[in-house]
């Protein structure tokens, strides 16, 4: 059972990733802002909604089950759609970012290993086989994962801003007010907002695992509010120390261990590389465990439901856990990855179109937890853990930002090459993704209920046992 500390850690690895700071940091000192903004209309919101959610609808399910408690089974299945095919999108980038890092700990001379697809092909494979068994075995054995990964999070985090600080007192910063101001041409940097949304998703992520909490109406509060504060804070200071530290010169796709190679170097200890890429190396594997574990449990849920095949609701025998649900999302995981190895060429643009629809299809269920407290607010029913007026603010803050973060999503980034291309990718995908959950909902779910019904109308009902003697 996971406790109050077990919540901290899951909720700091799950909502704090250090690998999306330099593609927002890139963007310049305007993300600054975009922070505060997000942090304030956003994720301020999303505590709010999860605490009060869960509170009222308590159980195993999380955004699926509070959206067709609400709104019904469609929301509810859509809503956990999302939710799972956004981490379809968004494990396999997790892979590699576990593959770039990993090859600073065999130290130097070994980054061009990255480059090298059979590689990085089998190390992605090993961490996602392992991670998988991981989640099988349970959460008592998962949770060390990820409270490995919290605290590789924290050293790799206090590393990368220890180093700015340094850098900062003995050279100073090219980086002035006017690097703050927004840009004559925002429109690279409205597609960073929606990946700031996106990178501040996660609080909800432990009441997916409702059921294996102990004493969730007490423990929840707490750990969302301590795991919220320290996640805000490693995001915004790990912003500031690249922006004053490296300023826009961080690669993208280099990633965070280049920039802490290039601060350590200037400072003397260019032997902290290897050890920082350990410590963000568990990092990156406790953000796959926590987003494998708590993602399979939609299709889990949906599986029991009849939406989609029931063996997806089976739990292991001896660990009692969803385990077809999570091999269904390790293998499709993999699969994604080796179709990302095997594209040729526009590798920053194909990253960066698969991060813009998992931050897409990531926020559609927002829509629902904060429509779902507007609802609250007009019809309370039950007692609920805000009052009326602060389920009603937080609402319609959170539903504003969840929409704007969804529309400049398909905006291009700087990255983008090709505009047209761009598009297409984002409107097709995202169509395709909408469309195969009509399918299973109104097709395969309906065909699937039809057939349990004739079922149980065919079935020969029990002979009474006979009174004579």
């Amino acid at each position: 059972m996971l406790g109050r500390f077990d919540l901290v850690l899951l909720f700091v690895v799950a909502v704090f990733n250090l690998n999306v700071v330099p593609s927002i940091a890139a963007n310049g000192g305007v993300t600054v802002w975009l922070w505060m903004i997000a942090l304030v209309f956003f994720f301020w919101p999303q505590g709010v909604a999860v605490i009060e959610l869960a509170h009222r609808y308590p159980g195993e399910g999380g955004v699926y089950l509070w959206a067709k408690e609400v709104f019904g089974d469609f929301h509810g299945f859509f809503s956990g759609w999302c939710y799972w095919t956004n981490n379809m999108l968004y494990v396999p980038t997790v892979m590699l970012y576990f593959v770039g890092v990993s090859v600073y700990v065999l130290g130097p001379g070994h980054q061009a290993l990255a480059d090298n697809k059979v590689f990085a092909l089998a190390t992605s494979t090993v961490l996602l086989v392992l991670l998988t068994w991981f989640n099988i075995a349970g959460l008592g054995v998962g949770k060390w994962i990820n409270n490995l990964g919290a605290i590789g999070t924290g050293i790799a985090a206090a590393v990368l801003i220890g180093l700015g600080v340094v850098i900062f007192s003995r050279f100073g910063t090219t980086l002035t007010m006017a690097d703050f101001h927004v840009p004559d041409n925002p429109r690279f940097v409205l597609n960073s907002f929606g990946v700031i949304c996106f990178g501040l998703v996660g609080l909800e992520l432990a009441s997916v695992m409702g059921d294996e909490i102990r004493d969730p109406a007490r423990t929840l509060p707490g750990a969302v509010a301590w795991g919220g504060v320290l996640s805000g804070l490693l995001y915004g200071g790990a912003t500031l120390t690249l922006l004053i530290a490296v300023g826009k010169k961080v690669s993208v796709l280099q990633g965070i261990v280049q920039a802490v190679s290039q601060m350590a170097s200037q400072v003397g200890v260019a032997w902290i590389v290897i050890p920082f890429a350990v410590m963000l190396s568990l990092s990156i594997a406790g953000i796959g465990s926590a987003w494998m574990g708590g993602s399979a449990r939609i299709p889990f849920v949906a599986g029991l439901d009849a939406y989609m095949p029931s063996w997806l609701g089976s739990l292991h025998p001896r660990y009692a856990t969803p385990y077809a649900a999570l091999i269904v999302q390790g293998l499709v995981s993999l699969v994604l990855v080796i179709i990302n190895f095997a594209a040729a060429g526009g590798v920053q643009a194909a990253f960066q179109t698969m991060l813009s629809i998992a931050v897409v299809l990531q926020l559609v269920p927002f829509l629902y937890m904060f429509a779902a407290l507007l609802k609250l607010a007009m019809n309370p029913g039950a007692t609920g853990r805000y009052s009326r007026g602060t389920l009603f603010l937080a609402g319609s803050s959170g539903l504003i930002t969840t929409a704007i973060a969804i529309v400049v999503a398909f905006f291009p980034a700087s990255q983008i090459t090709s505009v047209l291309k761009y598009e297409l990718s984002m409107f097709g995908l995202t169509v395709f993704f909408v469309a195969l959950a009509a399918f299973f909902f109104f097709v395969y779910g309906r065909r699937k209920i039809a057939q349990q019904q004739v079922l149980a109308a065919t079935a020969v009902p029990a002979r009474p046992p006979s009174t004579v003697r």
